[in-house]
């Protein structure tokens, strides 16, 4: 990349090892994955006296003045010791390198959109890591490009077009049997005392329901798009969002703002704001089709919904309450017991390995593998609430209950090259799509039942984890 730049081979390879340096030293200052998981411990609000005295070689009140922001006294420094070794960093390495090193940031972040060389190059990269093959069409690079840089523009054109108001009605009364279970579960859990039962039921009674598209479209207007260089856009439309969100400081936090786009195969729990949302782009098949029985819907979107559900109460949802608040609401007791159930499936996860023998990390996965098992209940206890229930057939030979749990599996098909499986066994906090099948059906009973699985099949958990 330095040589694309115009460097000799012999300064771009000093200029390698440099980047390459300091990566690895602001490396060993980072918290793990793990530990980023753990709410209180990303949690730390400072003054600028305070700030001043972690960073003594950085000003941060030059540095707020610099963004447009020199009122700013207080901010959350989320990894004290990440900036603190950074600051004694800002002094023992030369200015010089730093140079170099922001250079490179500079030309890494931007190469996709700059000439072929340079979008040949940042792909081989990509390759090593993800282990694909081929670089995506232009076409389809410059779409995701648009995606990023005006996703609600986007959306509002997709809404108009697929999601029709009886797919939204349809949803929302999946979503609300699967609310309902999750109520009486928590009116009836026997190990729950009367405290933590109420401040749970209040938490889930202010939880939020946003479903498809958000009430008011974001504005674009002062976005300035034209016919001129490609990159120059992509960083306008950065420019764009980045004064977007800045301008939020010191203002009452706007409750009705999506962080996804309608257009967006995907779905997410906000702990701050206790709101479960729903982009319309995942409202289609597989997770919901219309057409399909309503016992494929509630294994497939149904099981995505009580997996968001569940968040709000997993390892780290706990921790807030139902205003959004970062507090807890457990009794001592009560928090021994949930985090032993929780630790259960830590343990369960930690025994899978994907290629190489590579172990999954329970500790890592332990929250999304909680909120698929606690789901995956929930959508099977709606659906036999539900009045469709009782209508239920069997089709080409399989039950309801075999259909619901096919509509659950068939949502994790996917095809992963081994590089990018042993990416994001190091970073992702989602387990393996094997494993977010395999490991929560072995957990229920009702799957064995379903398709008269025998003890002995690593399909059925030896020690069943439970969560509801």
């Amino acid at each position: 990349m330095f040589i694309l730049l115009g460097d000799d081979v012999k300064t771009a390879k000093s200029e390698a090892k440099t980047v390459l340096r300091i990566e690895t030293q602001l490396a060993k200052a980072s918290m793990s994955r793990v530990q980023l998981r753990d709410p209180y411990a990303v949690y730390h609000m400072m003054n600028l006296d305070q700030l001043t005295k972690k960073t003594p070689n950085f000003s941060w009140a030059q540095f707020f003045s610099d963004i447009g922001h020199p009122e700013i006294t207080q901010i959350n420094l989320s990894t004290p010791e990440f900036f603190s070794a950074m600051g004694m960093q800002l002094k023992s390495i030369t200015l010089a390198d730093w140079k170099v090193y922001l250079r490179w940031h500079l030309l890494s972040s931007f190469a996709p959109f700059l000439s072929q060389p340079f979008v040949d190059e940042n792909f081989r990269m990509v390759s090593v890591l993800s282990g694909a093959k081929e670089l995506l069409p232009r076409w389809r690079r410059v779409l995701n490009a648009e995606e990023g840089a005006l996703g609600f523009a986007i959306g509002k054109l997709y809404v108009d077009k697929y999601f029709p108001p009886a797919s939204k009605k349809a949803v929302l009364e999946i979503l609300g049997n699967i609310r309902a279970r999750l109520k009486e579960d928590l009116q009836h859990l026997t190990w729950m005392t009367p405290a933590t039962r109420q401040a749970a039921l209040k938490k889930l009674d202010l939880m939020g329901e946003r479903i498809g598209y958000p009430d008011k479209w974001r504005d674009y207007s002062a976005l300035k798009i034209n016919r001129g260089s490609y990159v120059l856009n992509v960083i306008r439309a950065i420019e764009f969002d980045s004064k977007r969100e800045l301008n939020k400081i010191g203002k009452p936090v706007d409750k009705t703002e999506w962080e996804m786009s309608p257009q967006t195969v995907n779905a997410y729990y906000d702990a701050s704001m206790n709101n479960l949302n729903f982009p319309a782009g995942i409202l289609q098949p597989p997770f919901f089709d219309p057409k399909a029985p309503a016992a494929v819907n509630y294994g497939a979107l149904g099981f995505i919904m009580g997996h968001e559900m569940t968040h709000g109460f997993d390892d780290e949802g706990s921790k807030f309450d139902g205003e959004g608040n970062l507090k807890n609401w457990w009794t001592t007791e009560d928090l021994q017991k949930f985090e032993a159930a929780t630790a259960c499936i830590a343990d369960q996860f930690s025994q899978y390995t994907v290629i190489d023998g590579l172990h999954v990390q329970g500790k890592l996965v332990t929250g999304e593998a909680t909120a698929d098992l606690g789901g995956l209940m929930l959508a099977y206890r709606a659906y036999h609430a539900s009045k469709v229930y009782q209508q239920a057939q069997t089709i080409a030979g399989f039950t309801p209950d075999q259909q619901f749990f096919l509509g659950a599996a068939h949502i994790w098909a996917s095809n992963i090259r081994p590089e990018e499986e042993r990416r994001l066994i190091i970073t992702d906090p989602h387990p393996p799509t094997i494993y977010r099948v395999n490991g929560s059906f072995a957990n229920m009973p009702q799957f064995q039942q379903a398709f008269n699985i025998p003890d002995n099949s690593p399909m059925v958990n030896k020690k069943r984890c439970k969560i509801w």
